[in-house]
């Protein structure tokens, strides 16, 4: 049986929903060494930011049962190099090309987007998870009328289609959802990291020099579906899912949630060869249960 795995999210067409999550791929050229990243569906850049960050101090990562914790800190070259010398290089994998965009103000994020219009790009995603600056460090994603307040500035400036990528780190995530499509998103994205921490019992320190991170991988799949789920009933955009992503089954439940495509992280530090693995294996799951079109799966969750 020939499963159909192409999905369309925006008007963009993806040949498969197996996008890689921003953060644990970089800019893909490390990959390409282990296997030929034209096979991705799509791939969501590096956090980049108006200017050039070295990130937080290490040590940064920290492994946890069934996870990882990252403080990495959105170490990134600033967009301009980005979109002189790596954007170029990018294009050549053929595959969807999504710009993650981060900032320390609103009209950070509206510059960004200026910036990134007449370019190559596909498709922004605003990871809204930072601190803002401007209004006391409180994170952008927390607040309903924020996140509506920065996807309407970078909607303002934005040529492509506008993904905003939500927190988990708030009471009701499906009140930010609804804010960002009032603001003006064409897509959400969900869900980034849940904040944790980790401790050396010996040293009584923290093993993180920036004392929290974002926790991800396996641990937090059952509460990242969940927000999917929520989403999905409660907006008319687009979701894209991710949380603990490890298998194609697992793919496959995040789209019965309600997920058009998935991103995939932490499982690409485990294990490199994972995102094309996955790939496969979703097609496989398919074709035993019969599917014709792997975009049959979204929302097709019997309640």
């Amino acid at each position: 049986m020939s499963v159909d795995m192409a999905v369309k999210i925006c008007g963009v067409d993806f040949k498969n929903p197996i996008i890689a999550a921003s953060g644990t791929f970089g800019f893909g050229f490390e990959y390409g060494e282990f296997f030929d990243v034209s096979l991705l569906g799509g791939i969501s850049s590096k956090g980049l930011t108006p200017a050039r960050r070295e990130g937080n101090p290490s040590p940064r990562i920290a492994e946890t049962p069934a996870g990882m914790l990252n403080a990495v800190g959105l170490q990134n070259p600033g967009i301009d190099e980005f979109l002189a010398e790596i954007l170029p290089e990018m294009k050549k994998f053929g595959t969807v090309i999504i710009v993650n965009v981060a900032g320390s103000s609103v009209d950070d994020y509206a510059l960004m987007t200026e910036k990134l219009k007449g370019t190559q790009v596909d498709m922004v995603e605003l990871n809204i998870s930072c601190p803002n600056v401007k209004e006391g460090g409180v994170t952008f994603g927390v607040d309903p009328a924020m996140v509506e307040r920065v996807t309407r500035a970078a909607k303002a400036n934005c040529a492509q289609p506008l993904i905003v990528k939500l927190t988990p780190n708030v009471s009701a995530i499906a009140d930010n959802a609804k804010a960002a499509e009032q603001g003006g998103a064409d897509a959400v994205s969900l869900i980034n990291t849940i904040t944790g921490m980790a401790i050396d019992p010996v040293s009584r320190r923290r093993v993180l020099a920036n004392k929290t991170g974002g926790l991800s991988g396996p641990a937090i799949k059952p509460v990242a579906l969940r927000m999917v789920y929520e989403v999905s009933k409660a907006i008319r955009l687009p979701v894209i899912g991710m949380g603990g992503i490890m298998t194609g089954k697992d793919a496959a439940e995040f789209m019965l949630a309600g997920a058009s495509a998935v991103m995939v992280g932490s499982a690409t530090v485990f294990d490199p060869l994972s995102l094309p693995r996955i790939i496969s294996e979703l097609k496989d799951f398919c074709e035993c249960n019969k599917i014709a079109a792997v975009r049959e799966l979204t929302g097709a969750l019997v309640d």
